[in-house]
């Protein structure tokens, strides 16, 4: 099991976990319970439910690089290239934009 806490603007929002060959995204009880919180993607609604899926969730499949900046990740971390949460836990500590993938340590 791989875990990751995915922080939204500087904020905890939820945890992405992938586990078994399959997903799943839950968001923060108390990113819940503040209303000036927003989602994370369009796609992934704020709710109490775990969203679940057999494969990566397409918002963050779309924050790992692609391209030659993919080939120069896989060529230097030694990673395969079809292992989405692989890339996502290496590439998505310091994205650019508003969403921040940390590894949960020890996983």
């Amino acid at each position: 099991m791989r875990q990751a806490k995915v922080y939204f603007r500087g904020i905890l929002a939820g945890e992405l976990t992938e586990e078994d060959e399959q997903y799943s995204f839950i968001y923060e009880p108390f990113y819940l319970d503040d209303p000036l919180n927003i989602v994370v993607s369009l796609t992934l609604p704020l709710q109490k439910e775990a969203f679940t899926g057999k494969t990566m969730f397409s918002f963050f499949d779309g924050l790992i690089p692609e391209g030659w900046l993919l080939d120069i990740t896989v060529e230097t971390w030694k990673l395969n290239p079809r292992d989405r949460m692989g890339l996502l836990l290496a590439c998505c500590r310091d994205g650019i934009g508003a969403v921040t993938i940390i590894p949960v340590e020890g996983e």
